[in-house]
């Protein structure tokens, strides 16, 4: 809990993905469902989506630590410019945006630019997001950009202790 007088951290982090395919094979991916296909260890729950997958205004949840759900809203969903964007709420740890777009490079290369903003919602977090955090949003930068490209490649999941 923070203190009345206390401020929340804000602070952004970004990375650059290449993926080695088409950008209408690697969009798609971007999403709860199909995320399950290519990331070994996901998990959701989806609580509304008129469609069944992602688009704008979609809800759903992941576990967290064991603890509360971690609720994703789908802000932003555009095909056309292949564009997403998530809010995620961890009740009583932090807020995130998560900014995606896309760019065709070639017909097989894929520029996928991922932006996370961060807001601690306790002083914990906010030591956290200021002190640590860099080091696991790197890591975890590299491990969603491995494996996306290995099911890109091979048609199936990268088992993360292979990693």
């Amino acid at each position: 809990m923070m203190s009345p007088k206390s401020q929340s951290t804000q602070k952004s982090f970004s990375y650059i993905q290449t993926n080695i395919a088409s950008i209408d094979k690697v969009f798609p991916l971007l999403c709860p469902v199909r995320e399950k296909d290519w990331l070994d260890g996901w998990e959701y729950r989806m609580i509304y989506s008129k469609s069944g997958v992602v688009e704008e205004n979609c809800v759903f949840a992941t576990p967290h630590h064991g603890e509360s759900e971690t609720i994703w809203h789908v802000t932003q969903h555009d095909q056309e410019r292949y564009q997403i964007e998530f809010v995620r709420l961890t009740p009583g740890e932090n807020v995130v945006r998560i900014n995606i777009r896309l760019e065709a490079v070639s017909e097989n290369k894929t520029y996928t630019y991922i932006t996370y903003l961060y807001t601690g919602l306790n002083e914990k977090q906010n030591h956290y997001i200021q002190n640590q955090l860099v080091n696991d949003f790197n890591s975890s930068m590299l491990w969603w950009e491995t494996a996306i490209n290995y099911y890109l490649k091979n048609g199936k999941i990268l088992k993360k202790d292979s990693f």
